[in-house]
């Protein structure tokens, strides 16, 4: 998918959310369990009840790696589903990869050849090199880790080198890179405050913003400090809608946090 692509269909459903499907088996409606595979059966009861109110998904591999093949399979499957039923969809496989070349351009066939996503995200630790494997696939996205919501954030990525936090010379960095039109950057809500810099840096780039919702970050001061005139970025919220109820009626409740997200940003978008 194309970034103009994507625009598009921000612009036609008035959203621009990104639901994460970290599925835990702890969590889901004990019904489910019975099923043949609970973690798909999970993923496409809230696809179904929630593809018009979003443009993107966003499964973190770790909670399907966990439970070993079967956990695999079942994202392989709610891959394939989107891809079928729902071409329209920005798919993010949340993978957080990063390594020497070889192993990231291995990396990136698994997610973007195999299974088909259009993004994945990746660490940038391990400098250029592995990340540019990433980059060199046609109509694909990198998701680059910029600026993260986790308290740990402030172990490196904001202490100054040089006179400048870490995480601007990072992305600074990465716009050097070959592809790095590419490139999207995972900056987190609860971080709001300090788009406005990253902006100066980046100021048309896609970024993808977790921590709205169950983090406690604020889709205003997002949208504030870090919305472009080609809207450029991804909302994502995870357990405040996938989660919102574990009883028979999940998916309804989530389509109910989903469209309320879905509304405010309406409104912002106006």
């Amino acid at each position: 998918m194309t970034t103009q692509q994507l625009v598009s269909e921000i612009r036609k459903k008035k959203s621009f959310l990104c639901i994460g499907l970290d599925v835990d088996l702890n969590k889901i409606p004990t019904h489910l369990l019975q099923e043949e595979d609970p973690i798909f059966s999970f993923n496409k009861a809230i696809i179904d009840t929630t593809h018009h109110l979003c443009v993107a998904y966003k499964p973190n591999t770790a909670f399907y790696e966990a439970y070993g093949i079967k956990g695999w399979k079942s994202l392989e499957k709610t891959i394939n589903y989107l891809n079928e039923k729902h071409p329209e969809i920005f798919t993010i496989a949340d993978a957080k990869r990063g390594d020497i070349g070889n192993t990231s351009t291995m990396y990136a066939k698994a997610f973007f050849e195999d299974l088909a996503f259009d993004s994945v995200t990746v660490a940038p630790y391990m400098g250029k090199d592995s990340v540019e494997p990433f980059l060199a696939f046609e109509d694909k996205h990198t998701i680059m880790l910029a600026l993260t919501s986790n308290q740990g954030a402030f172990d490196f990525q904001t202490k100054t080198v040089d006179g400048k936090e870490l995480y601007k010379q990072v992305i600074e960095a990465s716009k050097s890179w070959i592809n790095s039109q590419n490139l999207m950057y995972v900056v987190g809500a609860t971080k709001a405050e300090y788009l406005a810099d990253i902006r100066k840096i980046i100021p048309e780039s896609f970024l993808l913003v977790p921590g709205v919702g169950a983090q406690g970050g604020s889709l205003e001061e997002v949208c504030k400090y870090g919305m472009t005139n080609t809207i450029g970025l991804l909302i994502n919220s995870s357990r405040g809608i996938i989660y919102a109820s574990n009883g028979n009626n999940f998916a309804k409740a989530a389509a109910t946090k989903a469209e309320e997200l879905q509304k405010q940003m309406e409104t912002i978008l106006k």
